[in-house]
This record gives structure tokens, sequence and C-alpha cells, in this order.
């Protein structure tokens, strides 16, 4: 049996180890979280204070020096204003993780009925923005359009975006087989980098990922293209297949719940 000294030897060994891999994490993580928002600039705007503040230590610029003690505080508290955006999200997304969720993976056999109609506006270049919700509450955005609570069918999405309905122009929201609002008004992308050809839909599906767990299908009205936007990603032009394995991979979809889901869609594919 190990000794309490030998495990505290151990310990001390491993300790500077697992401090740096730690840090490592943190700021890996950190980086890849601002560098998907507008934070990248102020990034590089600290860089270069901090790099003069460096040059100015080490030539003994003290004039500089003086300056930059005196306006340090004042760029803290305007960082911390600037990065508010950055800030909030950072806080949505820690809480958005279910920690303590254990083998309650729910069934999501109703991901059918949206790719078959999908598939069809695509066809017929109609729009469409389909939101699957998953822990992140969004009532606020759907109280921003028609609450349904309707069983969740193909025909239902076809008649909501396959004509000019007062609804086809904003988002349905998709939880356990029920389209639960729809013609809601999504919080549009802060990212600037995103692709000026890039229309409504597309910045909207991009701007509810950057503040919640929430997949997002976009159809391309212009090209019929299909698009997931999640974890603060839009990925673009992606093939049916594709689509279903993404979802299947983000909404915890089981083997058997698959071989159901590929029943219905033959079954609604040939009748």
């Amino acid at each position: 049996m190990i000794g309490i000294d030998r495990l505290l030897y151990i310990y001390d060994f491993i300790r500077p180890v697992l401090d740096i891999a730690i840090l490592a994490f943190l700021i890996y993580k950190a980086y890849d979280f601002i560098s998907r928002t507008n934070g990248v600039q102020l990034i590089k705007a600290i860089a270069i204070v901090a790099g003069a503040y460096a040059i100015a230590a080490f030539l003994k610029l003290n004039t500089i020096l003086w300056l930059l003690n005196i306006i340090a505080p004042g760029i803290v508290i305007g960082l911390a204003l600037v990065f508010q955006p950055e800030i909030r999200k950072l806080f949505l997304r820690i809480g958005q993780n279910n920690w303590f969720a254990f083998g309650n993976r729910s069934k999501h056999t109703y991901v059918d009925a949206v790719l078959i109609a999908a598939d069809m506006l695509s066809k017929q270049k109609r729009g469409m923005l389909a939101v699957f919700m998953r822990h992140t509450k969004l009532d606020n955005i759907m109280q921003t359009g028609t609450i349904l609570n309707a069983d969740l069918s193909s025909s239902l999405l076809m008649t909501i975006f396959g004509k000019d309905t007062s609804l086809h122009d904003g988002a349905c929201f998709i939880q356990g087989g029920k389209l639960i609002a729809a013609g809601c008004f999504l919080p549009t992308s802060e990212n600037y980098s995103i692709k000026k050809t890039f229309g409504t839909r597309h910045r909207a599906a991009l701007g509810l990922s950057e503040v919640s767990d929430a997949v997002v299908l976009v159809v391309s009205e212009e090209t019929g293209a299909l698009s997931l936007a999640y974890d603060s990603k839009l990925n673009y032009d992606l093939s049916l297949s594709e689509v279903r394995k993404v979802l299947e991979n983000l909404l915890e979809i089981t083997p058997e719940e698959k071989v159901l889901e590929d029943t219905v869609d033959e079954h609604q594919t040939f009748n």
C-alpha cells in the first residue's frame, strides 16, 4: 500500500506539469473563444500597449512609463467596457453546459421531418430557418414570434416556409418533436469576418449560435444551399447526409433512433 509520504512525493513531482497543462488549456480555450469574436483586434491593441510598456521599461524612458502608469487604470476599465459582449458570451457558454445530466438522452426522431422539408425547400429555392433547441432557454426570443406548440411534420414546415405566409420570414423553434414557435426574430451576428454575401438568415443563424447552444439549420433562398450554425460557427453548403450526420451527433441520436428515422424517411419519400 502506498503511504501518504509517497503520494505527496508523487504529487509534488507532477504538480508543475499539471499546473502548466491546465494553464495551457485555459489559454488555448480563451484564444479559441476570442478568435471567434471581434475581440481579436482588441487583443492586438493590448499587445501593442504591452509592447510599448516593455520597450519603455527596457530603455528606461521614465516619462513614457509615468504616463502609462497613470492611464493604466483607465485602460483596464475601458477594456472591461469594450469586452462586455465577449464577457457576456463567455458566461452564457459556461451556463449552457449541463454538468449534472447523465443518461437522459431524449429521442430526436423528429429530425427527419425537418430534413425532408429542408430538401424540398432547397429544390424550390425557398428559404428556411429551423432552430433545434438543446439546453439553453430561449423563451425571450420565441416570444418575438407566434407560439404554436404543434406536432412537428414536414407538411407543417412546408406550409410555413413553402408559401408567403406571415411566418415564413422568421425562424421556427423545434424541441421534443414539437414545433414550439414560428416567425421568430433571431439576434444577428456580431462577427465582422462573415462573408458579405451571406443574407439575413445566415447572419441570424450565426448570431443565435453565438449566444446559445442551439443548432440552426438554414436553407438559402438564393442558392438552395443547406447550412448549419452551432458553437459560433457557420458550416455552409452541406449535403443532406452531412447535415444528418452533424445533427445526429449534436442532438445525441442513438443508433436505434437512427434506424427508426431511416424507416420514417423511406416511408415519407415513397408515399
